[in-house]
């Protein structure tokens, strides 16, 4: 299993359409994917995202990225992280999952088939 870095900070927000409004002037770019469910900002090879499913009261998540998204959930379970949400499949074959560390920290898995390294 290899770690691909950081990939992804999503944020829950109450008001899709203001915060879209807000990181789009804050930005000063377009969103490159814009749906009533998400809201992604692509950043010097990261990606911004609003989520208005998302719990508000964890506040943001960091998504790791992995070749293999199956493999890396084994592993984290077998070292003892707790899976909160398992592997879902959130369009284009992108897959993302939501666990918690044995100590407690928040932090999700994301395989992405499309990522650029450095693409903004």
């Amino acid at each position: 299993m290899e770690l691909l870095g950081l990939r992804s900070l999503i944020y829950p927000t109450l008001n899709l359409n203001e915060a879209k409004k807000w990181w789009k002037t804050f930005l000063g770019i377009d969103p490159y994917f814009d749906e009533p469910f998400y809201v992604g900002f692509k950043v010097g090879g990261y990606e911004i995202g609003l989520n208005p499913g998302a719990a508000m009261e964890f506040g943001p998540i960091t998504f790791i990225g992995v070749e293999s998204i199956e493999e890396t959930l084994v592993l984290a379970k077998e070292s003892g992280a707790k899976v909160e949400s398992g592997i879902e499949e959130v369009g284009d074959g992108i897959k993302v999952a939501q666990l918690i560390s044995p100590t407690g920290e928040r932090f999700g898995l994301i395989f992405n088939p499309h990522y650029e390294s450095g693409s903004t």
